[in-house]
């Protein structure tokens, strides 16, 4: 008998996120499990929301209609809480993603979490930080649609090779270094100093809500090559090792 997969909601803020996002989005959600209910809510009427149709059908999503009742105020945030929270409670999910840019689902997500939901957050680089920490992992949703522009295109041996050496000089926040640095320091090590490339990764992920997706990379081994002479990467039998330089 199979593993039954994990049941992922996906939940999306028609009205302040690009519908274009949606097919990477579901591919990171694949991590979870099955993307079973996928909704978009908006409201329907207004012009600004008339290409969401096609992206509706094809992805399967169900639109839920909300209207502005007053002026300047927006139902769909509300809308959105009270169907997470009741999923919640009918027990028949085990993983969100909420498709917003707007902090008023930081609250959502902090009781999602609490519960032991892993929460993904997408959203655009200007989401306000108490949302983005508030998810278990919060991915921008343009890096997302930019590694998927690049992986669609052919690559030739000459233009992988230029695509490693600019990865390589990808510049590295001073913020996530330290964050890595930290992750390192409360790990497990060996005699050489070398960490556990995973363990390294879990501990950053319980601290914030870091995804190396958002820094142009696929792998978080990459990340710490990229990070120039702070880390040390090590290839070994069974996997990737970690030591700190500086």
């Amino acid at each position: 008998m199979e593993d039954r997969l994990n049941n992922i909601a996906l939940l999306i803020d028609a009205d302040n996120i690009n519908p274009i996002g949606i097919d990477p989005v579901l591919t990171v959600l694949a991590e979870l499990g099955q993307v079973n209910i996928r909704r978009a809510y908006g409201n329907w009427a207004k012009p600004a929301l008339s290409n969401w149709s096609k992206h509706t059908h094809r992805f399967g999503l169900q639109p839920v209609q909300q209207f502005d009742l007053t002026r300047g105020k927006n139902a769909t945030d509300m809308a959105m809480t009270i169907d997470a929270i009741d999923l919640l409670y009918a027990g028949k999910v085990d993983g969100f993603g909420i498709m917003s840019s707007d902090s008023d689902f930081t609250p959502l997500a902090t009781r999602l979490r609490q519960d032991g939901i892993t929460v993904y957050g997408f959203g655009d680089g200007k989401t306000p930080e108490a949302f983005k920490t508030a998810c278990t992992r919060f991915i921008e949703v343009d890096a997302l649609i930019a590694a998927s522009k690049t992986e669609d295109e052919p690559a030739s041996p000459s233009s992988a090779e230029s695509t490693a050496s600019a990865a390589s000089k990808t510049p590295v926040d001073q913020d996530v270094i330290d964050l890595l640095a930290a992750a390192w320091k409360a790990s497990k090590r060996d005699p050489q100093g070398f960490a556990r490339l995973g363990e390294l990764g879990n501990i950053a992920n319980n601290r914030s809500s870091f995804d190396v997706r958002n820094y142009g990379f696929r792998r978080l081994s990459d990340l710490f090559e990229a990070s120039g002479d702070n880390f040390k990467v090590e290839r070994r039998e069974d996997g990737f090792y970690v030591k700190r330089l500086r």
